[in-house]
């Protein structure tokens, strides 16, 4: 065999492993080696290609990012033009739908049920992917439906995009068509990272995905944390191809490219409003933004014989979800302070109904962020809001702007208090020096105290705590403790029962862990998963009391930041008076994070450590924890080299990819059972 023929044996061998594997983790999300032998290939796939440059072909793993940036888009004409759909936003509207599919196709009510692939509509840009004998050779922006841009220099670097398909029955020439998005995940650290950088952050991720893709340079597109599902078929020639959507689905599957996971054959129109609804249940935990559902007749026959209207197909609909952007006024720009002083602008809004409720406030989260949107009095905004999140104002829109308006400037005092307010230079939140001077932070602080995760006082919510506030009633946590009976009977809503119940509850509460009492002191940056990894290194109070920065940083999770703010904490005589006097009125914690919580004999989880992501089916996160607690183990907020097991519900996080970087078990809850049921080995 001649040296060339081997080479290129090698270098078939080497393209066609990393090509699997790309395939088992971007699409199946089941890698079956370590990413450290993934990364052996690649380096061993480019050391041979630069010894034969001359082998190098356009489908091999290593040039996803090989192209030099392009000085302007070329056009593309669709071989078969990619059609919006038309939109049902009611049930009425999707019945009728229905109503005219089976009058069309010649069904009566007695006839079977029409089957239909059922997707979430995701709210990203559509892109067509032209491969010819297997090669990805073009990529194209839907555009106008008949013509769009050439994106091949950029789609080349989606690594859920195959360069060349796997298996080999597909036709000579296919168009996948599908969608590119951005994971909230990816958006949130690019936005992140922006802020950081002082730099113009995006609206929302289509607008990021959308853009990502307009990039000259494909070096910036590969950046970005880009995805992208397959949703069809748009064009083949030479080959066959199923004759139902939900089989060619499968079949794209097959070739290599993921399509939404939540997609699913729904029978009839009962169907359809079932999948829509489970679907607006779950938009909010979906690690990807959706806007709604789209709904496609199975059968191609059926497909063809309905045919086309004007520009959109006769056989697919799109039943939106209520919209999750609006554009409203706004009406003023006030200044909130929370418990640790920090000052954040919130515009008052007029009232306008996005995303399932009326949304008359939205946050502006700091001066960095009000400054990059220059968000002013009179303003036209776009709002936002996804899911459960706080709505915030996405950006303005100029062109709405009226005459003679003014930047939002920082006040030099506290709204609520007087006291001046302060900006660190190089940090983005401005903060109230005020303290427990100012009743806002006090409130905010005692609000904390007694919440779930911290003392857990039942029945001693806001509206309580803010009316103790206002008659100067309380200013500490220790405060709570000397309250009255007949001292809550004289607050709104409170009567001798339920001021009772309430004393009861403050007493109970006295019994705590170290674990719980550090978390609702309120440190700053102090969560409960540094709380409990404070409380199990140290294992009782004096010693965080007293220690140096230096030493703190030997906790895992604590680092240099966390560390100045737990020193700064406790070297503060007011904040050591306020727990020397709760522990004179009997507050009292055990020398461990979770001595309360754990079982006699049951602690098999005894040196582990485990990090809980996506939605758990059996339990909440918050039961998940104390449950691990109780057998021993410890639960912490994020992956490191120390992190002994991920447990991952539906739809995880960046988490998991952090996890298999690291060669970290990652488990089910099922599993976390089973685990609870055997002794687990000591590293």
């Amino acid at each position: 065999m001649s040296v060339k023929k081997e080479v290129e044996g090698k270098l078939l061998a080497l393209r066609t492993k990393l090509q699997r594997h790309n395939y088992l983790y971007h699409v199946l999300d089941d890698p079956e080696i370590p990413d450290i032998e993934y990364d052996r290939l690649m380096r061993e796939l480019q050391a041979l290609e630069k010894q034969f440059p001359n082998l190098i072909t356009n489908d091999s793993p290593t040039q996803r990012v090989g192209a030099a940036p392009i000085s302007q888009f070329g056009s593309v004409t669709h071989k078969l033009p990619m059609l919006s759909l038309d939109n049902a936003f009611s049930e009425d509207e999707l019945r009728d739908f229905h109503r005219k599919l089976k009058e069309r196709l010649e069904l009566d009510e007695s006839s079977a049920f029409l089957d239909f692939t059922a997707e979430p509509k995701l709210d990203g840009a559509a892109v067509s992917l032209l491969y010819e004998d297997g090669i990805l050779v073009r990529g194209a922006t839907r555009g106008d439906g008949t013509k769009g841009e050439d994106i091949t220099h950029n789609v080349r670097t989606i690594e859920s995009i195959p360069l060349r398909l796997l298996d080999g029955d597909y036709p000579a020439v296919l168009e996948i068509r599908g969608e590119v998005f951005m994971p909230r995940a990816g958006f949130d650290a690019l936005n992140a990272k922006a802020r950081a950088n002082g730099e113009k952050t995006f609206v929302n991720p289509r607008n990021a995905a959308a853009g990502s893709l307009r990039q000259l340079d494909p070096r910036l597109t590969a950046t970005r944390p880009l995805e992208f599902f397959s949703y069809g078929v748009g064009y083949s020639e030479d080959g066959h191809l199923p004759e139902r959507q939900s089989a060619i689905l499968d079949k794209v599957h097959e070739w290599g490219f993921a399509s939404c996971p939540e997609r699913r054959l729904v029978v009839g129109i009962d169907g359809c409003f079932e999948y829509y609804q489970d679907m607006e249940e779950k938009r909010a935990d979906l690690p990807y933004d959706i806007d709604g559902v789209v709904f496609k007749v199975d059968r191609l026959d059926f497909q063809r014989e309905l045919g086309f209207v004007a520009r959109a197909p006769r056989w697919a609909i799109a039943q939106k979800f209520p919209a999750q952007e609006e554009l409203t006024v706004v009406l003023d720009v006030e200044f909130q302070v929370g418990r640790t002083g920090a000052v954040t602008p919130v515009a008052r809004l007029e009232p306008v109904f996005v995303g399932g409720v009326t949304v008359s406030n939205a946050t502006l989260h700091n001066m960095d962020d009000l400054a990059r949107k220059d968000v002013r009095v009179g303003d036209t905004v776009i709002v936002r809001r996804a899911g459960d999140v706080i709505p915030e104002v996405a950006s303005v829109v100029l062109d709405k702007r009226p005459r003679n308006t003014d930047p939002v400037i920082l006040p030099p005092s506290c709204p609520v208090c007087g006291s001046a307010i302060e900006r660190v230079e190089g940090e983005a939140v401005a903060r109230c020096t005020g303290g427990l001077h100012c009743s806002a932070q006090r409130a905010e602080a005692l609000k904390h105290f007694v919440s779930r995760r911290a003392l857990d006082i039942e029945g001693m919510g806001a509206k309580i705590i803010e009316q103790l506030v206002d008659i100067d009633r309380i200013h500490t946590p220790a405060d709570i403790f000397e309250l009255t009976h007949d001292e809550l009977m004289n607050l709104d809503r409170m009567g001798p029962k339920s001021a009772e119940n309430l004393l009861a509850a403050i007493e109970a509460s006295k019994q705590t862990t170290l674990a719980r009492l550090i978390y609702a002191l309120g440190i700053r940056e102090v969560g409960d998963a540094t709380a409990n990894s404070l409380a199990d290194h140290f294992g009782s109070l004096p010693p965080i009391m007293n220690l140096s920065q230096e030493e703190l940083q030997q906790v895992p999770d604590v680092g240099p930041v966390v560390a100045a703010h737990i020193h700064a904490f406790f070297s503060d005589e007011d904040n050591l008076s306020v727990i020397q006097r709760l522990q004179n009125l009997g507050v009292a914690w055990s020398d461990s994070a979770s001595t309360d919580e754990q079982t006699s004999g049951q602690n098999v989880l005894e040196g582990k450590t485990f990090v809980l992501t996506g939605t758990l089916s059996a339990m909440t996160r918050d039961e998940a924890k104390d449950l691990i607690k109780s057998h021993g183990g410890r639960v912490t907020g994020s992956v490191s080299k120390s992190t002994d097991f991920v447990v991952a519900g539906d739809n995880p996080g960046a988490k998991v990819k952090k996890a298999h970087d690291l060669q970290i078990a990652v488990i089910s809850e099922a599993d976390l059972s089973a685990l609870l049921e055997t002794e687990i080995p000591k590293k």
